[in-house]
């Protein structure tokens, strides 16, 4: 493949990557958006590429670091799943920059900074499936778990229902929490804490 091709393919993965961080992807659909969306040059191919050429550049794409991928964890078969995974970006600017600045996507931003602020705290970090229900992050390290939803504002019932509902498919007893920068007035529901997001960036 010539380098022209690799540079088209690189910059359009990244920019779809960067569009949809926090969201389960694959390497057909990856592939099936660039051409559907026209983020590919009209000289360079007008169908989708293959998925073994997606995963090249998605992986050159992670090892320069600028993205990473969150493996999805089978919490009742309690093993990790190899499809469908999510990226979050290195840095949110980076991401403004590619795609410019826009006021929305506000809870996959929160999502982002909840990745990484997790792996700061030297935690290694998977997305929980239960049944049909998915938990953001499971954040697990030699001493402790923790089950994890992230959410813009938790004032809404509708909204509390839905990120309540798969922590409490989860039988354990580890920690679960609900982290958004409005938690509003219950600081727990049935022993699942909800946290001001901005209070525990800075409690440590």
């Amino acid at each position: 493949m010539t380098r022209s091709y690799f540079f088209c393919y690189s910059v359009a993965a990244n920019l779809f990557l960067a569009d949809n961080i926090g969201s389960t992807v694959s390497a057909n659909s990856i592939g099936n958006t660039l051409v559907n969306e026209g983020l590919l040059e009209e000289s360079v191919r007008k169908t989708a590429p293959s998925s073994h050429t997606i995963q090249a550049y998605v992986g050159a794409l992670l090892e320069s670091y600028i993205f990473y991928e969150v493996k999805r964890f089978d919490i009742k078969g309690k093993e990790y799943l190899r499809t469908l995974g999510k990226y979050y970006i290195a840095d949110i600017g980076l991401r403004n920059y590619l795609l410019g600045f826009r006021d929305r996507d506000t809870g996959h931003i929160l999502e982002n900074i909840v990745y990484f602020e997790l792996l700061r705290r030297g935690y290694d970090v998977a997305i929980g499936k239960i049944d049909n229900a998915e938990i953001d992050f499971i954040a697990t390290n030699a001493q402790e778990k923790l089950y994890v939803q992230v959410t813009e504002s938790m004032t809404s019932e509708n909204v509390r229902r839905r990120e309540l509902a798969p922590l409490q498919k989860v039988r354990d007893n580890y920690e679960k929490m609900i982290l958004s920068l409005d938690p509003g007035l219950e600081t727990s529901f049935e022993g699942i804490r909800s946290r001001n997001l901005i209070d525990w960036l800075i409690a440590e």
